[in-house]
C-alpha cells in the first residue's frame, strides 16, 4: 500500500519541477490545500441532501400549493393481471406482434392495449409537484452558491487579471474563502452524484453522470494540486446560467408561460456566452497559454487542460440541443414567430428530461393536438433538460 501511495503522489506528476509536497506544507505564515481537506465533502454532502429534504418538504411544496401546482398524478391504468405482468417482467414497449397477441388473449382491441401500457409506463413518473419541489431547491443553491462565487471573486486579483492565477505558483496561499467556496461546490456535486439515482430520471441521465464526475475530478484535481484560482473562475462561470434554468423550469410547471419564455430565452443568452464565448476565450486561454508561459507544463496540467477541454465538448453538446429547439420552435411558429406551442413532440422527445414518453395520443390525432395534450406547452420540451450544471 506504501508503495501505490507513493506512486499515486509522485511529485513529478503533480508538482511543477523542482517542487515538493514538503514546500506546500502548512506553516504559521501560509495555509496551503491539503489533499485530506477533500474528506469534508462527504459528510457535507450528506449535510447537504438532508437540508434539500428538509427545503423541499417545508419550503418548496408549500410554495408549489400556494401556486396552485397540485401532487396529481396521470391517470391510473385499471388493474390487469396479464398484462401487469407483461409490464413487470418482460417489456414496457410491447411491439406489434406482442400486442396482437395480447389483443386475442384478453378480447381487447389493440388501441385499448396500447393506452394501458401508456397509463401504466406514465404511473411511474413523478408528480409535477416533485418536478416544482426538485427545481426551486436546485435554484436556490445555484443562486446562493453562484451569488458568493461572484463576491469572493470581485475581491480577488485573478478575476481582473487570470494571469494572477499563474504568479507564484504554486506558493500561493489558501484563504478561507477560497476553501469554503471549493468544498461547499464539491460537497454538492458528490450530493447530486448520490442523488440522481434517486431523482427524477432523465434522457440525458448518462451524459450527466459524466458531467458530475468530470467537476469532481476536476474540482478535486484543482484542489490538491493548488490550481484553486483558475478553479474558482470555472466554477463561477459554469454556476452563471443554471439558475436561469431552474427558474424557467419552475415558471413552467407553475404554467406562467410569458415568464416561462422570458427565462428560457435568457438561460440561453447567458448559457451560449459564457460556454461558448467566455470559457474558451477566457479561462482556457489562461490555463493553455499564458500557464504554459509563466509556469510551464508538466504531467498534471496536461492532465487539467484535457479535463477542461472535455468539459467544453459537453457545453458544445448541450449549446447545440438549445439552438436545435429554439429554431424548431420558431420555425414551427406562426409567421416564423415565437411560439413554443409550435413545437411537435417528436422534436421535444430529442432533449426530454424525463426517462419516459409524454402522454402520447393514438394513431389519427395530429401533431399539434399531441403537443398540448399534456397541458404544457412545448417549451416544457426544453425546459426539463438538463445542463446544469457543471452544470450544473
Amino acid at each position: 500500500m506504501a508503495g501505490i501511495l507513493a506512486w499515486f503522489w509522485n511529485e513529478r506528476f503533480w508538482l511543477p519541477h523542482n517542487v515538493t509536497w514538503a514546500d506546500l506544507k502548512n506553516t504559521e505564515e501560509a495555509t496551503f490545500p491539503q489533499a485530506e481537506d477533500l474528506y469534508l465533502a462527504f459528510p457535507l454532502a450528506f449535510c447537504i441532501f438532508m437540508v434539500r429534504l428538509i427545503f423541499e418538504r417545508f419550503v418548496a411544496k408549500p410554495c408549489a400549493i400556494a401556486l396552485n401546482i397540485q401532487a396529481n398524478g396521470p391517470q391510473i391504468a385499471q388493474p390487469n393481471a396479464i398484462l401487469e405482468k407483461v409490464f413487470t417482467a418482460i417489456t414496457k414497449h410491447p411491439d406489434e406482434k406482442r400486442l396482437e397477441g395480447l389483443s386475442k388473449q384478453l378480447d381487447w382491441d389493440v388501441r385499448s392495449i396500447q393506452r394501458w401500457f401508456r397509463q401504466r409506463r406514465n404511473q411511474e413518473k413523478p408528480s409535477t409537484l416533485k418536478r416544482f419541489c426538485e427545481s426551486m431547491w436546485r435554484f436556490s443553491f445555484y443562486l446562493y452558491v453562484f451569488t458568493y462565487g461572484v463576491r469572493f471573486l470581485k475581491k480577488t486579483p485573478w478575476l481582473w487579471n487570470t494571469r494572477h492565477c499563474w504568479y507564484n505558483y504554486p506558493y500561493q496561499p489558501l484563504t478561507p474563502d477560497l476553501h469554503y467556496y471549493y468544498i461547499l461546490e464539491l460537497s454538492f456535486y458528490w450530493s447530486l452524484m448520490f442523488s440522481q439515482f434517486t431523482d427524477i430520471r432523465r434522457k440525458d441521465f448518462g451524459i450527466m453522470f459524466l458531467h458530475h464526475l468530470v467537476s469532481i475530478f476536476l474540482i478535486t484535481f484543482s484542489y490538491v494540486n493548488n490550481m484553486a484560482r483558475v478553479g474558482t473562475l470555472v466554477l463561477c462561470l459554469h454556476d452563471s446560467a443554471d439558475a436561469l434554468l431552474e427558474a424557467a423550469k419552475m415558471a413552467n410547471y407553475a404554467k406562467f408561460q410569458k415568464m416561462c419564455d422570458l427565462l428560457f430565452v435568457m438561460f440561453a443568452m447567458v448559457f451560449i456566452t459564457t460556454r461558448l464565448g467566455i470559457f474558451p476565450l477566457w479561462v482556457l486561454n489562461t490555463t493553455l497559454f499564458e500557464s504554459w508561459e509563466i509556469v510551464g507544463p508538466y504531467p498534471s496540467w496536461w492532465v487539467f487542460n484535457l479535463l477542461l477541454l472535455l468539459v467544453q465538448g459537453l457545453n458544445c453538446f448541450w449549446s447545440y440541443l438549445i439552438v436545435k429547439i429554439a429554431c424548431k420552435a420558431i420555425s414551427k411558429g406562426k409567421s416564423g414567430k415565437w411560439n413554443p406551442l409550435h413545437v411537435s413532440k417528436d422534436d421535444r422527445s430529442d432533449i426530454e428530461s424525463s426517462s419516459d414518453e409524454e402522454n402520447s395520443e393514438p394513431p389519427g390525432k395530429s401533431p399539434h393536438t399531441a403537443t398540448t395534450t399534456n397541458g404544457t406547452s412545448g417549451t416544457n420540451g426544453y425546459l426539463l433538460t438538463g445542463p446544469c450544471s457543471l452544470d450544473d
